[in-house]
């Protein structure tokens, strides 16, 4: 706690005047271009590794950045809230799941968790364990990984099947209206891979990753 009470007071005895107005600006109305799925691990910062400003994402964070298909979405609402507000209000033209490295989401999936003082995780993780199963039944993106690892990227690829479950999800993406996107963030050495389809694998983003991704949105 300490440090959050000083990072607020360095934080107001470092902002610029352009910081300022920038959130001037954004006490009027906001307009992020992409919503952001994310773990809730304190160790995952999308706006650190992806450089973003204020304003430039709307983020939802949960233990295990998963996301309740359609058909269950009324029993756990809040996600899917986002998503909706997102995509109907904000209209973001681009949704990014980002799973990362030594989850331990995806680790109480793979080894189990104590249900007795845990109940409400246990019934939360259930939206990943198609993840686990597929691992389980041979489904491998990169052998090199440890269980775990395989499970968080194979989740990634889940979880954007349950988001495009959603009527008017799949309504946008028919339009080209909006685009799904799959990352995940290697926590040891801060790297940060998309999924690439055609050939099944999560691949670095760097520059001629990046320029690849950038012709793509273009057209």
């Amino acid at each position: 706690m300490k440090k959050l009470i000083q990072g607020i007071v360095d934080f107001r005895k470092n902002l610029t005047q352009e910081r300022r107005e920038l959130f001037g600006k954004l006490a009027m109305g906001q307009k992020p271009d992409t919503l952001f799925i994310a773990c809730s691990d304190s160790r995952v910062v999308p706006n650190l590794f992806a450089s973003t400003n204020p304003g430039d994402l709307f983020v939802l964070r949960n233990i295990g950045n998963l996301i309740p298909p359609f058909s269950c979405s009324c029993q756990d609402d809040s996600a899917a809230a986002v998503i909706e507000f997102s995509t109907l209000s904000l209209n973001v033209s681009d949704i990014v799941v980002c799973g990362h490295s030594e989850c331990a989401a995806m680790l109480a999936l793979s080894k189990g968790i104590d249900t007795l003082s845990c109940p409400h995780l246990e019934s939360w993780l259930k939206y990943g364990k198609e993840a686990l199963d597929k691992v389980k039944e041979g489904l491998v993106i990169n052998p090199a990984l440890s269980e775990s690892n395989q499970i968080s990227q194979v989740n990634v690829l889940q979880q954007m099947e349950h988001i495009k479950s959603y009527p008017f999800i799949k309504d946008r993406l028919e339009k080209k209206q909006l685009r799904v996107h799959g990352w995940w963030f290697d926590i040891a050495q801060a790297d940060v891979y998309c999924y690439e389809q055609n050939i099944n694998q999560f691949v670095l983003i760097d520059e001629k990753e990046a320029e690849q991704i950038l012709n793509r949105l273009s057209t």
